[in-house]
């Protein structure tokens, strides 16, 4: 019981840092700095808004206008980032049915074991779901960067969003892989 409660644990911080990505707007961080120091400036971009901080510590987020007018990566990573959110809430629901310290199917341990294991199986892919669109928009973030013709887009670096978006969907597999683990059917 012990193991289940470090992975349902391990998972629910994993939950957690998933929400804090999507509301956050740290994917994308981009410094500009004018002749002086006084003039700089250093901008966020996240999936629903940009943000400039001044030098003088005023800042100011906007929210896009439209969501047609956003980059298919964009759109993409918004979707899959609130599914992600949406399949950890059922994970949730699954394990605490299926864990040995509920009294859910308390008579029918096979149905309990299989719940609990379906609980661990959709942390895994929460997990993934959170992976894949915070590395498809770092390699955006990094082509971009090294992109040698000249454009109108500044080149951004990766923002703390991009790392905790790894952290979260690594914890969320691993939290799942444990659950996995402490059912033998």
């Amino acid at each position: 019981m012990q193991t289940q409660l470090v992975g349902v644990g391990l998972a629910i911080v994993g939950f957690l840092g998933t929400i804090l990505i999507c509301g956050l707007p740290m994917w994308k961080v981009t410094a500009f700095v004018g002749a002086n120091i006084i003039t700089s400036q250093v901008f966020w971009e996240g999936l629903w808004m940009n943000c400039v901080i001044q030098s003088t510590g005023h800042s100011q987020c906007k929210a896009y206008d439209s969501i047609l007018a956003l980059p298919q990566d964009l759109q993409a990573s918004r979707a899959l980032i609130c599914v992600s959110i949406g399949v950890s809430v059922v994970a949730i629901g699954l394990t605490v049915v299926g864990a040995r310290c509920t009294n859910f199917y308390r008579d029918d341990r096979l149905t309990k074991a299989n719940v609990g294991l379906s609980g661990g199986v959709v942390f895994i892919i929460a997990g993934l779901l959170c992976i894949i669109p915070v590395s498809w928009s770092a390699h955006s973030i990094i082509t971009g960067f090294y992109n040698p013709l000249p454009t109108s887009e500044r080149r951004g670096e990766l923002g703390a969003s991009i790392y905790v978006g790894w952290a979260s969907g690594a914890l969320l597999v691993i939290g799942g892989g444990i659950l996995c683990s402490t059912y033998r059917c």
